[in-house]
């Protein structure tokens, strides 16, 4: 028979968005839960961090309305905490700025007539050679060709992606456009009219790009106030959440195929933490290493291919009132590629006539921008000004903020080493690793958290059953 609900005992590791709505999910249950986060405050990457007398997000990081479930709970937890935004993000491209995503009349004006028809003929027979030929792109250069024939490939996307991952488009899956790139909706519309002829696009989809007229959600401390909520909720429902938690080992029984305890570290001592359940959203790999006793040597070998895009965000302090016209601006050929001022959502920034930028750029751990070298710093500032944004000798305070595991990196060949990572987990019955580094995926913010409450029922119900 299963233990009383009151007595079973769910160890969440992580507390980002996932997590903590596992955690809140469980704890409204009557489950003892306890998250356990190496962060000194609750949210991970969808956070921000108080630098000075201002706060610093994590990127860009505000709740969609699409999961009514969800999104009617946070606004219950957060209360006039919340500030309804109008989307408003832009794309610098062909020397102008453009609504994100790219429609079609912008790509009309944006590229020059004659690289305009040839891109569109690119496009034309790449299509038709999908419909008549279909083939399977083996590399992400493959499957942006197929999607928008060669020419496009060369004009928008080969020279960014390569600058953005650090690899050629050669070198990363096809799995990544599946999964990570968004269709542009000018491309979508020449399809469309491909289609009325009889050319049907029969190659690998892109996802889905984001809707022009959409309500965000945000708050006037950033994008700290959700996660907030959410931890408030857990620990008023009993739960509890320990910041400043490095996980150290994971025990399990292989003769049970049960997890048992998590090791941590907290206020320079080891703890032990019993369970009956565990939903990990730590990086899949740092699951597997510290599982004892120890996977066998070929999904250890997996683990370490699996691999992650760290990212270094600058959080410019600035004197002006305000420096974009949006929310978050991408930018293709910069030492950066996207600039946010979360003032314009609302974030509250002292002094009044200062602003507050979010400079999200990638790297590699130990590389100039991830030490913030003054050769790193000067690009961007350089940068900066060069699109009009601010001066340098306008930034009164810069602030960096990392992560070594910003983006799941879909490298070339990762699929076979990531299912044998999932089938080890696979084989401990109360093991689950979900969100976007436990999963190795790309959910925005309401997505994690359904994934964190679908991680929960799964537990809830084996806690449950006879």
């Amino acid at each position: 028979m299963s233990l009383p609900i009151s007595q079973t005992r769910v160890a969440i590791l992580g507390g980002g968005p996932c997590g903590l709505y596992a955690a809140r999910v469980l704890s409204r249950a009557g489950i003892a839960v306890t998250v356990l986060d190496k962060g000194a405050r609750p949210g991970g990457l969808a956070t921000s961090h108080q630098r000075g007398n201002n706060w610093y997000d994590m990127g860009c990081h505000m709740l969609h309305e699409f999961d009514n479930e969800i999104y009617q709970d946070m606004m219950a937890l957060m209360g006039d905490e919340s500030i309804p935004v109008q989307l408003d993000a832009k794309i610098r491209w062909a020397g102008s700025f453009y609504r994100y995503p790219l429609q079609f009349q912008d790509m009309i004006r944006g590229i020059p007539p004659a690289t305009l028809i040839h891109n569109c003929l690119g496009l034309f027979a790449a299509q038709i050679r999908s419909s008549l030929v279909p083939w399977t792109p083996k590399n992400a250069e493959e499957a942006l060709i197929m999607l928008y024939g060669h020419p496009l490939y060369e004009f928008f996307f080969k020279d960014f992606t390569h600058r953005y991952w650090g690899i050629h488009p050669s070198q990363l899956s096809a799995t990544f456009i599946t999964t990570k790139m968004p269709r542009l909706s000018a491309v979508d519309v020449i399809k469309r009219a491909l289609g009325k002829i009889g050319i049907k696009d029969r190659s690998v989809k892109a996802v889905d790009s984001a809707l022009l007229d959409e309500t965000l959600h945000y708050s006037r401390t950033g994008a700290e106030a959700m996660p907030r909520h959410i931890a408030k909720a857990v620990t008023a429902a009993g739960g509890q959440i320990i910041q400043n938690a490095e996980v150290t080992q994971l025990i399990h029984n292989p003769d049970t195929g049960r997890v048992t305890h998590v090791q941590y570290h907290h206020e320079g001592a080891d703890h032990t933490l019993a369970c009956d359940e565990c939903i990990s959203t730590i990086p899949i790999p740092h699951l597997l290493l510290r599982a004892s006793p120890p996977p066998p040597d070929p999904v250890l070998t997996a683990a370490s291919e699996i691999r992650y895009k760290p990212i270094a965000i600058y959080g410019l302090l600035v004197k002006k009132t305000k420096c974009i016209d949006g929310l978050y601006i991408y930018y293709r050929d910069r030492a950066f590629h996207r600039v946010g001022e979360p003032k314009n959502a609302g974030l509250i920034v002292n002094p009044p006539d200062h602003t507050v930028l979010i400079v999200e750029t990638t790297c590699e751990i130990g590389d100039p921008k991830w030490n913030a070298t003054p050769d790193a710093k000067d690009q961007i500032f350089a940068d900066l000004e060069l699109e009009n944004i601010c001066h340098r000798d306008d930034i009164v305070e810069t602030h960096i903020l990392h992560s070594e595991t910003g983006y799941p990196l879909f490298s070339l060949g990762f699929e076979p080493h990531l299912d044998q990572l999932k089938s080890w987990i696979a084989s401990i019955s109360n093991l689950q690793s979900v969100g976007r580094q436990g999963g190795f995926t790309y959910p925005n913010m309401h997505s994690a958290m359904r994934m964190g409450a679908k991680a929960a029922d799964a537990a809830l119900k084996r806690l449950t059953a006879a």
